[in-house]
């Protein structure tokens, strides 16, 4: 019993982690679809963005399901970390841009591991804006998303609130204990060893009498 609701407060600490924090928040409508692209390893400027990218980026998608978000990492550490934001060109027909917007999604690329997943071209009705995150922070990678695309921040309800200072509070319970069994463990394997040596000794010295 003492599992399950172990089990339980860890998934309601989880939900509670994916719902606010920073990249918690809605895209305004005329954000059509947004691409990153860094390198795999944190070196030559490339950590920024890969911490928005493991940090913010699935609370973005978690409070914006509709929009696609494509992500390309490359072995490249020497190029390019660039955030493409896609938007409808308020200058056209609003239904055309729509149109072709949604078109744009039901045919998008896959996220790419590889590097193959490289920023398609703006479709008609569209308009794009880049941000230049290499050898940026990841706050202010974020900073500059929120201000470039005028996403509102999903902020917590106090019973929200409530719980995620319930939650961080059994993170660190959960830490105390994790760290004082490794403890206890390391006590025991010391004193296994302290005994398998006397052992040796001692069969050393009984067979050399």
């Amino acid at each position: 019993m003492v599992g399950v609701i172990r089990r339980m407060n860890k998934l309601r600490g989880q939900l509670l982690e994916i719902r606010h924090g920073p990249g918690a928040a809605l895209l305004p409508p005329d954000v059509t679809r947004i691409h990153i692209e860094f390198a795999k390893k944190n070196s030559e400027g490339h950590m920024g963005p890969r911490k928005f990218w493991r940090e913010s980026l699935p609370r973005l998608k978690f409070w914006n399901p509709a929009i696609p978000m494509i992500v390309n990492r490359t072995t490249d550490q020497a190029g390019p970390a660039t955030m493409t934001l896609y938007f409808r060109d308020g200058s056209k027909d609003a239904d055309a841009a729509a149109a072709a917007a949604e078109e744009g999604a039901q045919s998008e690329i896959a996220s790419s591991a590889d590097g193959f997943a490289k920023a398609p071209e703006p479709a008609q009705g569209e308009r794009t804006v880049s941000i230049n995150m290499k050898a940026l922070h990841s706050s202010i990678i974020l900073k500059e998303f929120m201000e470039k695309t005028g996403a509102v921040p999903v902020l917590p309800t106090p019973q929200e609130e409530a719980e995620l200072r319930d939650a961080e509070e059994l993170r660190k319970r959960g830490e105390v204990d994790r760290e004082r069994v490794r403890r206890m463990l390391e006590a025991q394997r010391r004193e296994a060893a302290l005994v398998a040596q006397a052992r040796n000794e001692a069969a050393t010295l009984k067979a050399a009498s």
